[in-house]
């Protein structure tokens, strides 16, 4: 088998009700780039080999597709994080907020954050409400 791992993975599938009794999944582990690496290096023609170098670049562009993936799962932790401290940040300011449903300015003092939803929210005035709605923050004013 001299066809490499990538045509193999781009291979169209023989029909539709073969897709429909079996759909694979949509990323590949380690594992499984490893097993499709033994059954190309088994299987191919003896007289004709696929060079080790080859091989080599197909598993550095599967590594560099890893790390990518790595990458990009810990810049979307680093954001949610970067918008927990920035709500945090905004506990005992005076904002702004414009609510999606409303054409007036709500103004109050952020009194905590609420994580329930998965993305952080402002709590003011006992409500819960977006960042992307906030306008303002400025330092409550001392009376």
């Amino acid at each position: 088998m001299t066809s490499s791992i990538s045509n193999y993975l781009n291979a169209a599938p023989a029909s539709s009700a073969d897709t429909s009794a079996k759909l694979p999944t949509q990323t590949l582990s380690q594992n499984d780039f490893l097993q499709l690496l033994v059954t190309q290096m088994s299987s191919q023609d003896p007289m004709n080999p696929q060079s080790n170098t080859d091989f080599a670049a197909q598993m550095a562009q599967f590594t560099a597709l890893a790390e990518t993936n790595t990458m990009s799962s810990n810049i979307s932790t680093m954001s949610s994080n970067q918008l927990t401290a920035d709500a945090n940040s905004m506990i005992g300011r005076q904002v702004v907020l414009q609510p999606d449903n409303s054409k007036t300015p709500v103004t109050g003092v952020v009194s905590g954050v609420d994580l329930s939803s998965g993305a952080p929210q402002v709590v003011v005035n006992g409500q819960s409400y977006d960042l992307s709605t906030v306008l303002a923050v400025t330092q409550p004013s001392t009376q």
